[in-house]
């Protein structure tokens, strides 16, 4: 029994582990230092990109970009078995970009 109970514990924490490492949270990201520059915040910024293209979270940055307002937050976001990339720009909210890694609208 103590075998079991060892064992579920164990399990328990490596799945909570591998979720923690498998959705950034928004507390941390790179580019965090020019979020004094936005006006939208990355929790509402990730919404807005959930609500653009549902799935789970792998990446999230903070960034200059030229054009449009200058700064945006750009997720990867893991869904239909690929990575998408959402941009939302930092000032406005606007969904920016929503399209496969690597693909590049014309």
């Amino acid at each position: 029994m103590k075998i079991l109970t060892t064992f579920l514990l164990v399990s328990t924490v490596l799945a909570a582990a591998s979720a923690a490492t498998a959705a950034p949270s928004s507390r941390h990201y790179k580019g965090q230092r020019l979020a004094a520059s936005a006006h939208v915040t990355i929790t509402e910024a990730r919404r807005l990109a959930l609500q653009a293209r549902p799935g789970v979270v792998t990446a999230q940055e903070l960034e200059k970009e030229p054009g449009r307002s200058g700064l945006r937050y750009s997720f990867d976001i893991k869904a239909e078995g690929k990575i998408f990339e959402v941009g939302v720009d930092a000032q406005t909210g606007q969904v920016l970009e929503n399209t496969v890694e690597g693909a590049h609208p014309d």
